[in-house]
């Protein structure tokens, strides 16, 4: 069987709209941006603060009980509901050491049913004093040797698989180049051959 590989945040769930309506709207509400309007990913940049400050907001989202309340994206749960048994899954995912539990258990508690393993290349935080085994989710694909597809929100993770010899799939979102709906891409999953090696 065919293996693909999800990126979790913003690709199985929606938390850069729920993070900056829910939170980052709520305690600027000068903010002029709009979520439609983030070209960048990480914002914080447009947002007008540091990359550590943007970080520490999204950190403080996940560990408060926010994310656990996140629900999976409707059109990718829809299409795992009906076609997820015809490949095998895994999550693989850049987050904090400290809130990787937390992702790991989302996964698990939303699409354990089709996703079976849970990985993880930490995005690094100051504070963090921890082996570094990968330097990006690439390195980590390429060391796992497993994966036929790999669906990312970021252009750079795709352009990267194709060293990887992986098929490399955008998911559409305000901050890359992709303007096919969600359930167009999904539905391109469904021309994948039934074997990897027809992939290559």
């Amino acid at each position: 069987m065919i293996t693909i590989a999800w990126d979790v945040d913003d690709v199985l769930n929606d938390l850069m709209r729920v993070w900056f309506d829910e939170k980052w709207k709520i305690e600027h509400p000068e903010c002029g941006v709009q979520y439609e309007t983030i070209t960048k990913n990480p914002p914080p940049e447009l947002l007008g603060i540091s990359l550590e400050e943007y970080r520490a907001s999204l950190d403080e989202f996940r560990l408060s009980g926010k994310y656990k309340e996140l629900t999976p994206v409707a059109e990718v749960l829809k299409w795992f509901e009906a076609c997820g048994h015809l490949f095998r899954h895994i999550a693989v995912t850049a987050v904090p050491i400290k809130a990787a539990s937390v992702s790991a258990d989302w996964v698990m508690c939303h699409f354990g049913t089709w996703i079976r393993t849970f990985h993880m290349v930490p995005s690094p935080r100051k504070t963090d004093s921890i082996p570094q085994y990968d330097q990006n989710k690439i390195d980590f694909l390429k060391w796992f040797g497993k994966v036929d597809v790999f669906m990312d929100d970021c252009e750079a993770n795709i352009v990267g698989c194709a060293q990887a010899g992986i098929k490399g799939i955008v998911f559409p979102r305000p901050w890359n180049g992709n303007r096919s709906t969600v359930s167009q891409v999904l539905h391109s999953l469904g021309s994948l051959p039934s074997h990897p090696r027809a992939l290559n």
